[in-house]
């Protein structure tokens, strides 16, 4: 077994409930982790036998771009886009975490994690 992780993806998305963050946006910083078994591409050192995370990172960069009101609806919906792309996959974890949130005080950032 052996674990992919995609760390300090940073995008620039539209996610959040309240009106100026769908017309202002934020950043957002996600830490994806993937474990799966690595031993055929460990031997063959080929591409086709690895789980492929340049492909992880394209699926993961598409939901991004879909606003949703909820953190936890990104977060899940990329699980689900990587478990589907991705059979080989025996637990995935998603971190989200969206920077200076509009909370009414100085805040660094709120985060939620999915792992399935």
């Amino acid at each position: 077994m052996g674990q992919i992780d995609l760390e300090g993806l940073e995008f620039f998305a539209y996610h959040g409930h309240y009106p100026v963050e769908k017309e202002v946006g934020n950043k957002f910083i996600l830490n994806v982790s993937i474990q799966t078994d690595c031993e055929a591409a460990a031997k063959s050192d080929r591409l086709k036998d690895a789980l492929n995370y340049q492909r992880a990172y394209e699926l993961i960069k598409e939901e991004m771009a879909i606003p949703s009101d909820l953190l936890e609806n990104v977060a899940t919906r990329i699980v689900d886009r990587l478990y589907d792309a991705f059979p080989q996959i025996e637990h995935a974890k998603v971190k989200i975490s969206k920077m200076n949130p509009p909370m009414g005080g100085q805040i660094e950032k709120v985060s939620l994690t999915i792992s399935r």
